[in-house]
């Protein structure tokens, strides 16, 4: 048997998903191939290195992907390489580009599995009832679905897909590469406590607002207050410089810029609390990484993630992303020794496991079991 997974293009989270997946199916008998659109991706300007993965990850359309070619040419190139390759079942991250309807097209030519892995919610953006209708004829088309956590298989239900064809999880990172007994004695970039945060500069990041609350919560700290590092770049730097400037805060917000994974990694190390302040995020997988390296987490309500990953008063807590004393009074709480931090850190570390590779690799055999079942 054959699997194949389609991501739009393998980052770091990919891979370490692909490595997993590859060891429990090779037990299984079975074979996995890794199927991006291209090398390169636009919004994430990832480097990851394919070369000695000894895993077969093949690009569709080799370094850089263009979403303007035609459905004709992409369902082309797309069925081309799947004639090829030749799997039993493929697993589809997502339903709306189309390299992802070229390739549910091809299982059902061809009467292949299709397995959905999505981690849309319903509350992810204004829905019209006539695309909802549309995207229920669409997802009906998978014979299974592997999700990222509750609000996500509440949609796919509510959209129509079985529940007993839902699996979990799929938003998973390399946990083991953020661990704190592998990042401790990595250089400190700071040499004070500081909340982190890591972000595009784009506006549902919410950025402005965390800002806002940081200097609120400043005015209340005064020399006792933590600093705050932001992590990231995008269209939006030269507006919250601006902010920063406007505040007076160049000494206490730190702004590295774009980091790869492993230039973060001394940040998610001596960091004391991580928050993601979003408005709409289907998941936010930064979440993750600062659980596995043992922090503590404040996290918006509107991330994907906050449900299952947010243990409340145990390892942080969830809050409004539109109401700035509520954020406050939780960044207050977490830097004055109200709670027990290095607890809250234990703690997002324990959960975390059960987010990691290997439980993606024991989710996808257990959705492609269901899907090959129905195909």
């Amino acid at each position: 048997m054959r699997l194949a997974i389609l991501y739009i293009n393998y980052g770091p989270y990919h891979l370490a998903r692909i490595k997993s997946c590859r060891l429990l199916f090779k037990q299984k008998g079975w074979d996995v191939v890794g199927i991006e659109f291209a090398r390169h991706d636009h919004v994430y300007a990832w480097k990851t290195d394919i070369q000695n993965l000894q895993i077969p990850i093949i690009s569709i359309f080799g370094e850089q992907y263009d979403p303007n070619l035609s459905f004709l040419r992409i369902y082309q190139k797309t069925t081309a390489v799947l004639n090829q390759i030749q799997p039993d079942a493929i697993a589809i991250a997502g339903y709306a580009e189309k390299v992802m309807l070229s390739s549910l097209l091809w299982c059902k030519l061809h009467r292949r599995a299709a397995i959905l892995i999505s981690d849309s919610k319903e509350d992810d953006a204004p829905r019209r009832w006539w695309m909802e209708k549309l995207k229920s004829l669409l997802v009906k088309s998978y014979q299974s679905a592997l999700v990222a956590g509750k609000p996500h298989h509440r949609y796919l239900t509510q959209l129509g897909m079985e529940s007993d064809a839902i699996f979990f999880p799929c938003d998973v990172v390399g946990n083991d590469e953020f661990h704190p007994d592998r990042i401790s004695k990595l250089l400190k970039p700071l040499d004070k406590p500081y909340f982190l945060a890591i972000n595009r500069f784009v506006a549902n990041k919410n950025i402005a607002f965390l800002i806002s609350a940081y200097t609120r919560y400043r005015q209340h700290q005064g020399d006792n207050a933590w600093d705050l590092v932001i992590c990231g770049d995008g269209e939006l730097r030269s507006q919250i410089e601006q902010q920063i400037r406007e505040n007076n805060l160049q000494k206490s917000v730190h702004l590295p810029g774009f980091l790869q994974q492993q230039q973060l990694l001394p940040y998610f190390s001596h960091a004391s609390c991580f928050i993601h302040s979003s408005t709409q995020e289907q998941w936010g997988l930064v979440v993750n990484e600062a659980m596995a390296a043992g922090l503590p987490v404040l996290v918006s309500n509107r991330c994907g993630c906050y449900e299952d990953l947010v243990i409340e008063g145990v390892n942080g807590f969830s809050f409004d992303p539109e109401n700035l004393e509520q954020l406050v009074e939780m960044m207050n709480k977490i830097s004055t020794g109200a709670v027990d931090l290095n607890h809250m850190g234990k703690a997002s570390l324990a959960h975390i496991q059960n987010f990691s590779p290997d439980n993606f690799a024991q989710g996808l055999m257990s959705a492609a079991k269901y899907a090959l079942a129905q195909a």
